[in-house]
């Protein structure tokens, strides 16, 4: 909070100076723009105001030479709908013709054509006949002779001839859908232009009309040519063809000296009342912004007060700069107490100094991670707890950086969570291995009964040899000795196998250590073995020579191997009996991301693996047995990626399913992978 107060005042300070001293400056220099600009302003206006009048009047015209074609075109259609009817002679047709010219003095000529294109009557005594027309006259009336309706010809003069422009006009006559003739029109475009803009407009612009391809074909220029100042061009949209009326304005741009006279006298009346608006609105945005500023900084200090997160600033010294209150409540410290410390920190734990001074160094440095990385804080009680920090720059406006913002997470409680759940894990564990004895129990008996009723045996007989008087000394020593030695192996044996279940179920934390598979599968392969007698399954063991050692605990392994080969054997309870064979394999290679390990299969020729179970086999819960929990595979994976390996399984291609199982080699004893012996 301090240090936001602080924030405020060196802002809103500086800012009320600058306004006091600034404001009758700002005042003199917007009084002279003022008086520089409203003359401009005035030509921009004058300049505007032309413009949007000569697009006014160019609309206008363009409206008008429509309008007086477009009443031609409405003769014209009449005519030729009396000759289709019957009811017009070609002397009646020049006298209809020659009154509409007299009222249209831009019309040249109208002609009558039959369906061959000669001439059946025209108002100039011409015999022309279609030939006789322009290239683009003929297409355009073949074009209206195919789509049957009317259309213009793009302007062009007679053939053999280069003026005057002619825009030809051609309206088909069918008689039942029998096409019987054409009536042609003509107009001098230029003629078109002196007749039908005003001679006012004429006189003030430029008058250009192009055809659709930006060809001049007509222009009227009676106030001599145009400056290219103020132009505009509109669409003359005709029927079959386009024409643009250009115009260009023989007015240059409006002198800037009446408007600067103007400018200046508008300017000094108005420029007491501007000052005045200005600095009432000035104080306005001040007090505005001023009010903004404490609402932010409430808005700030509420945010930070119900954070949970510990956030804590430091300069590029190392000099706690910032930390809010959930920072402070976590370490136990009052704001004051933390700001301006430079290294070591008060909430430094003594015994992790080593490793503060070194991530300190590598912040200073600019190396850190956006991952985060985690060690242990101590309140001012000297209470430790974990804690996950997070570290990123801090930049000015400029984009320099001026020091490093620290997120700080207590993990206290997802620390005693991972914790109970390793604990629940082992427990598991437990369970499942107490669960596999249980479930190895009878066997376990019969195979412990073989050694004792042989040991039994044996003595009876050493004793039945030495109760007897007639056996002589040295016999009796020859025969005594291989059986003691015999009961002395089978003693070894009942205890090895005593062991293992001793060792296998015993409850334990967990114990990496260097251990080679040899080894494991060694001590594990009694009890496998115990587990596929009542199911006559028989147990190949492979293993490579000279296999690199792990790093691993040897009964999670055990109980890992003894998992995954029951699995294996109930699988073959269907399986024909010379069928029944179960292989286990163990062998270094590389990995798919190409780190060297020691692979361990597990192969089988049992039921296989559905692709829709397969799926869900490592789900905790998950199980394809009645009897089963569900949580057998999923332990071992786990047990597996507790020691950075990996556990999957596929098809065998000769029938059943292949798990296999790869755990890291230690570094040092890396080498090239053994093969399987």
């Amino acid at each position: 909070m301090n240090h936001l107060t602080h924030l405020m005042r060196s802002i809103v300070a500086p800012r009320r100076q600058a306004w006091r001293w600034g404001l009758p400056i700002i005042l003199v220099l917007l009084s002279l723009a003022i008086m520089a600009g409203l003359p401009w302003q005035a030509q921009r206006m004058e300049a505007t105001e032309r413009q949007e009048q000569l697009i006014a009047d160019t609309l206008w015209v363009e409206q008008t030479i429509r309008f007086e074609l477009g009443r031609n075109e409405e003769s014209l259609k009449l005519i030729a709908a009396e000759i289709v009817a019957g009811q017009l002679r070609p002397n009646r047709f020049l006298d209809r013709a020659a009154g509409l010219m007299r009222n249209g003095r831009e019309i040249k000529r109208m002609i009558w054509l039959d369906a061959d294109g000669d001439a059946i009557a025209a108002t100039d005594g011409s015999q022309l006949s279609l030939a006789d027309l322009s290239a683009a006259s003929q297409d355009a009336a073949l074009r209206a002779r195919k789509t049957g309706t009317p259309r213009y010809a793009v302007p062009a003069a007679d053939v053999g001839a280069k003026q005057p422009i002619l825009l030809d006009y051609h309206v088909p006559l069918f008689a039942e859908g029998r096409f019987v003739g054409m009536l042609l029109m003509t107009y001098y475009v230029s003629a078109i232009l002196d007749e039908m803009v005003p001679w006012w407009f004429a006189q003030d612009n430029q008058i250009d009309l192009l055809d659709a391809d930006e060809k001049l074909v007509g222009r009227r220029m009676s106030g001599g040519p145009g400056r290219g100042v103020y132009t505009h061009q509109r669409t003359i949209d005709l029927q079959g063809q386009n024409l643009s009326l250009r115009t260009s304005s023989v007015k240059g741009a409006p002198r800037l000296l009446p408007g600067l006279l103007v400018g200046s006298v508008i300017a000094l009346s108005i420029g007491l009342a501007w000052s005045l608006w200005a600095l009432w609105r000035d104080i306005n945005r001040r007090l505005a912004t001023e009010r903004a500023l404490r609402e932010q900084v409430t808005f700030r200090t509420a945010m930070e007060n119900s954070l949970v997160t510990g956030m804590r600033a430091r300069d590029l010294d190392g000099r706690v700069t910032y930390a809010n209150p959930a920072f402070c409540k976590m370490v136990g410290m009052q704001a004051d107490q933390l700001l301006g410390k430079l290294p070591p920190m008060p909430y430094w734990a003594p015994e992790a100094m080593e490793n503060y001074q070194l991530r300190f160094a590598q912040v200073l440095a600019g190396t850190v991670t956006p991952q985060g990385f985690e060690t242990i804080f101590q309140r001012a009680n000297g209470e430790r707890f974990p804690v996950l920090i997070f570290e990123s720059a801090l930049l000015d406006a400029t984009g320099k950086q001026t020091g490093w913002m620290g997120s700080i997470l207590d993990i206290t409680e997802r620390k005693q969570a991972e914790d109970q759940n390793r604990r629940q894990l082992e427990q598991l564990q437990i369970s499942a291995r107490l669960a596999s004895m249980g479930e190895l129990a009878s066997t376990l008996a019969h195979e412990l009964n073989q050694p004792l009723a042989a040991i039994s045996s044996y003595t009876t007989g050493a004793l039945n040899l030495l109760s007897d008087p007639a056996a002589a000394n040295g016999a009796r020593d020859a025969m005594l000795k291989p059986a003691l030695e015999k009961a002395a192996a089978q003693a070894q044996r009942a205890g090895q196998i005593i062991r293992s279940v001793h060792d296998f179920v015993k409850q334990r934390a967990p114990d990496r250590t260097t251990v080679s598979m040899r080894t494991i599968l060694d001590s594990v392969e009694p009890l496998i073995a115990l587990q596929a007698q009542p199911f006559f399954v028989k147990v190949h063991l492979r293993i490579a020579p000279q296999l690199p050692n792990v790093l691993a605990d040897r009964v999670l392994i055990e109980q890992v191997l003894l998992n995954l080969t029951r699995n294996a054997i109930e699988s073959m309870q269907q399986t024909p009996y010379e069928r029944r064979i179960l292989r286990v394999e163990s062998a270094s290679a590389l990995t798919p991301t190409g780190h060297l390990a020691v692979v361990t299969s597990i192969i089988d020729l049992g039921h296989g693996i559905p692709e829709e179970v397969s799926e869900q086999l490592y789900s905790p819960f998950f199980s394809t047995k009645s009897q089963g929990m569900g949580m057998g595979l999923n332990i071992c994976r786990t047990v597996i990626e507790f020691h950075g390996g990996t556990l999957t399984h596929a098809a065998n291609p000769g029938g059943g399913t292949i798990f296999q199982f790869a755990l890291p080699i230690l570094v040092a004893e890396a080498a090239v992978p053994a093969a399987v012996s």
